[in-house]
């Protein structure tokens, strides 16, 4: 280091305005009302800059040195002192978890998931993770949150992971860390969880309104999403949503041809406004194919076969549900609310075999529309609340 010209007498005793050198780019500068302030005039990607390295009063003349030659140091290897200077305060997990449900409250139409979402963080995760700094957690504590819960209580395991990984994904998009704690690489440290019975692959209809507003917050593309929702509304099978054409919408009826159906014949499903909606949505994403759900990955070509299971298991659904089982979750909430066998029947496409099948020969297109708008307005909260009939 250069001779200083500064000593901690001559700080105190310098009143005059102007700037003083100490040497090595530090510099005092001295206003007219008499405060004191500590500047460094450092050349940086060829340009002269003036870094401030704040007040005489709480930064000392040895402190102002060692500042002043850590910003020369980085200056030397290429760095920008004053962008590290202006880096944001990183924040905790708890103020960065309070922005992430900021961002993801519009999404969510179903009240109880909102309101689960922060309890579930403050009941398992603000403990050990609440006051730490996001740059500081690694991937131990989120095990150390997880763990305990994650046989146990496996549903609430499943959830908590998932919100934390949803903060930590807010954190990265701004910058505050470079992996998330709490993704994959964190699978293979977890307990296995209790096998879940093959029963549980359909979730009960009552949850479904609470998927859905899961499902708007998943990590997978946004086409992906849609069509999930899509398949949802509409109680179509994966096949026929990944390769539904806008040809094939005519307004609000969607036509599948006879040779994308299982039966071979061409079915005919009333959209409600809520698919309607999720259709004009994905008007936005066209690719210039005439898919209606194109793949955000190859260009012109259909989603892949799994890219539905995969919004599930980003969600933490595919445990209790598959794709498929919202087919069977629509055809229980026919049975519960007392929907006539042959309208559920041929919602979904269903062929009736036996002599009840010889004679029918309606689609029974109207009542089904009815039926798609009930279920749409369940699937919406806005209907009344569901009575199971006897059996």
């Amino acid at each position: 280091m250069g001779q200083s010209k500064l000593t901690v007498k001559k700080v105190r005793a310098i009143n005059q305005p102007g700037l003083y050198g100490d040497g090595n780019t530090l510099y005092l500068r001295v206003a007219p009302g008499g405060s004191k302030q500590w500047v460094q005039r450092l050349t940086i990607h060829g340009k002269r800059r003036d870094i401030g390295l704040g007040g005489c009063s709480w930064v000392t003349l040895a402190e102002a040195r060692d500042a002043a030659y850590e910003n020369r140091r980085l200056a030397r290897r290429g760095g920008d002192p004053l962008a590290v200077k202006r880096r944001p305060k990183i924040p905790t997990f708890r103020e960065a978890a309070q922005h992430t449900y900021k961002a993801l409250r519009p999404r969510w139409r179903n009240e109880k998931v909102a309101i689960n979402w922060m309890q579930q963080l403050k009941r398992h995760a603000m403990a050990r993770l609440g006051d730490l700094p996001v740059d500081r957690i690694g991937r131990e504590d989120v095990l150390a949150v997880l763990t305990p819960i994650w046989t146990s209580k496996p549903e609430t395991g499943r959830r908590v992971r998932r919100n934390i990984r949803a903060t930590l994904k807010w954190c990265q998009a701004h910058g505050f860390v470079t992996f998330n704690a709490a993704g994959e690489g964190i699978d293979g440290a977890l307990p296995r969880m209790p096998a879940v019975k093959a029963h549980f692959r359909a979730l009960p209809y009552s949850e479904i309104p609470e998927a859905l507003d899961i499902v708007e917050s998943s990590t997978a593309s946004r086409v992906a999403n849609l069509a999930l929702r899509f398949l949802i509304f509409t109680a179509a099978r994966t096949g026929e949503v990944r390769g539904a054409m806008w040809s094939e919408i005519h307004g609000d009826v969607w036509k599948i041809p006879g040779e994308r159906m299982k039966a071979g014949v061409e079915h005919r499903i009333p959209l409600s406004a809520t698919a309607l909606d999720v259709l004009e949505q994905a008007r936005t994403l066209r690719d210039g194919s005439a898919l209606v759900f194109p793949s955000p990955i190859r260009r012109g070509r259909p989603l892949s076969n799994m890219t539905l299971t995969k919004v599930l298991r980003d969600t933490g659904l595919a445990e209790r549900a598959t794709v498929h089982g919202f087919r069977s979750s629509f055809r229980d909430w026919c049975a519960d609310t007392g929907k006539a066998r042959e309208v559920a029947e041929a919602a979904l496409a269903h062929t009736v075999g036996g002599v009840e099948g010889a004679y029918f020969r309606s689609d029974l297109f109207e009542r089904r529309r009815r039926l798609m708008d009930a279920w749409a307005a369940f699937l919406a909260g806005t209907d009344a609340k569901v009575v199971a009939l006897p059996r």
